[in-house]
């Protein structure tokens, strides 16, 4: 199936009759990137599709003022990764928890996790992520997993490319120290 461009996409939702067919394009070509960039960060499956759905909302509901002075994914990855970001803080206040306890948390959801059928390094990897501050985090999976340019990263999070050159660096630094240490079990 040939991938649809983005120009077609916002054209079609500009169009009230097409409007549907524009947003079914748009979940087609980027619900899955969504999904599991929100997971990587949330780890938690139930909590990552409640999040994508609420992105898609705000898309939904923000698409006609789209600019498009920027990348419709790099928007949709802004929404997706504030809402995550969001999510985080909040859950972190209702449970009045420091952030390595809820790291410590996610971690542990994640070992349970059904949805989780990665072997031990992949588990490892990803606890050590866990360990990152939740900007550091975002950074790294949007650089690592995703692949983004350090550019479109920029625009996503606001970030200066040499801050967040230098905000990789550090983790993945810290994600090799994380790595090398035999002391972690599962």
């Amino acid at each position: 199936m040939k991938q649809v461009e983005d120009s077609e996409i916002l054209e079609k939702f500009s169009n009230e009759k097409t409007r549907n067919e524009a947003f079914n394009l748009l979940l087609t070509k980027y619900q899955q990137k969504i999904y599991w960039h929100v997971r990587r960060l949330v780890i938690d499956h139930d909590d990552a599709d409640d999040l994508v759905q609420d992105v898609f909302i705000k898309v939904w509901k923000n698409l006609e003022k789209f600019r498009s002075d920027s990348q419709l994914y790099t928007w949709i990855y802004r929404i997706a990764s504030n809402e995550s970001i969001t999510f985080l803080n909040k859950k972190k206040q209702r449970k009045n928890t420091p952030l390595d306890e809820v790291s410590s948390e996610l971690s542990e959801t994640l070992v349970a996790s059904s949805y989780f059928n990665g072997d031990k390094i992949q588990m490892k990897l990803q606890q050590a992520i866990l360990t990152l501050p939740d900007k550091q985090r975002l950074i790294f999976n949007m650089k690592y997993f995703d692949d983004l340019k350090y550019e479109e990263i920029s625009e996503i999070t606001g970030t200066s490319v040499g801050a967040l050159k230098a905000s990789f660096h550090i983790a993945v630094k810290k994600v090799e120290a994380f790595m090398l240490n035999d002391d972690i079990t599962f």
